[in-house]
C-alpha cells in the first residue's frame, strides 16, 4: 500500500479514516489496545480467506470503508471488488492503492447486482451495524457462487461486557432502521450470539464452516487494562491471547470479544 499524508483539502470522511490508517497500514500506534486487536482480527480474516480460496479468485469486499482488507487480498494476488455506502472513500482507497486488480461497486449492500457471482466475500465488522443481519447475509449469500464462501467478522454478543440487545430476542427490528449503517462503534445495534451465528448462516442457505473467538480483554485494553499494555513486553500479551484461546468454548465465549467465522454456500 502507497503510503499517503493527510491533506486538510481531503473529504470529511477520508479525514475520519487516516487515523484508523495510522494505526492499521502505518504502525503509528497511537491506542495499542485497537491496534493489537485489530492486527489479531486482521491475521483471522486472511488466515480463513487463504485457507479455502486460491490466489486469482474473485472477492467482493462489503462495507470496506478505508480499503485496508480490499488493497491487503489484491496485494496478495486475488481479483477484490471493494463497496462501501460512502462512494467518495473509492477516491482515497486509490490513492493507496499500489498493486493488485481491485474494482469499485459503491452502493448500499442490500442493492448490490452484479453478472457474476463471486467465489468469495468479506463482511468486517459490518452485520453488527445492520438493523436486519438476517437478510443481510441472505443478500450476501445471493452473491455469492455455490461453493463460494464468506468470511465475517464481529464483535461476540456473548463477551461479558456487552449490554446491547440480543438479535434473536428482539420482536421487531425494524425499530432499529433509522439508525443503521453508522460507523463505529456508536452505530452497533446487535452484537450477535455464537449461537446465532449458526443459525443465521442455516436461514441463510450458508453451511457455517469454523468458528473463531479471539481477543482477550488485555489485548483490547479492556476493564482498565489499557496503562498494562504500554508497559507489557508484545511477546507476553501474545502468549496471554494464545493461552486464552486454549480454555474451553464456554469460557471463551464469554472472555473473548470478537469472533471470526467462515461461510459456505450449500450447492
Amino acid at each position: 500500500m502507497k503510503r499517503i499524508h493527510y491533506q486538510e483539502a481531503w473529504p470529511d470522511s477520508w479525514k475520519t479514516s487516516y487515523p484508523y490508517d495510522l494505526e492499521e497500514v502505518y504502525g503509528e500506534v497511537t491506542h495499542r489496545g485497537y491496534a493489537g486487536a485489530y492486527q489479531l482480527r486482521r491475521q483471522e480474516t486472511l488466515r480463513l480467506v487463504t485457507e479455502v480460496l486460491p490466489k486469482g479468485a474473485s472477492i467482493l469486499d462489503i462495507g470496506a470503508a478505508q480499503g485496508n482488507f480490499s488493497l491487503s487480498l489484491a496485494e496478495m494476488g486475488y481479483r477484490v471488488t471493494w463497496n462501501d455506502l460512502r462512494e467518495e472513500l473509492a477516491g482515497y482507497v486509490k490513492l493507496k492503492h499500489e498493486r493488485g486488480e481491485i474494482s469499485y461497486a459503491p452502493g448500499n449492500a442490500f442493492e448490490l447486482n452484479f453478472s457474476k457471482p463471486f467465489q468469495g466475500v468479506v463482511i468486517t465488522e459490518i452485520i453488527e451495524h445492520v438493523a436486519h443481519p438476517d437478510e443481510f447475509l441472505r443478500k450476501v449469500g445471493q452473491l455469492v457462487e455455490p461453493g463460494g464462501y464468506i468470511i465475517m467478522t464481529t464483535p461476540n454478543g456473548a463477551y461479558f461486557r456487552n449490554s446491547l440487545p440480543k438479535f434473536s430476542e428482539c420482536a421487531d427490528p425494524s425499530i432499529y432502521e433509522s439508525v443503521q449503517f453508522k460507523p463505529n462503534a456508536d452505530g452497533h445495534i446487535f452484537l450477535l450470539h455464537p449461537e446465532e451465528i449458526q443459525t443465521l448462516g442455516d436461514r441463510a442457505g450458508l453451511t457455517m464452516e469454523k468458528l473463531v473467538l479471539c481477543i482477550n480483554p488485555l489485548t483490547a485494553g479492556h476493564v482498565k487494562t489499557a496503562p498494562l499494555l504500554k508497559v507489557l513486553p508484545a511477546s507476553l500479551v501474545a502468549g496471554l491471547e494464545q493461552a486464552t484461546q486454549r480454555l474451553p468454548f464456554g469460557v471463551r465465549s464469554k472472555l473473548l470479544c470478537h469472533l471470526a467465522t467462515r461461510y459456505r454456500k450449500m450447492g
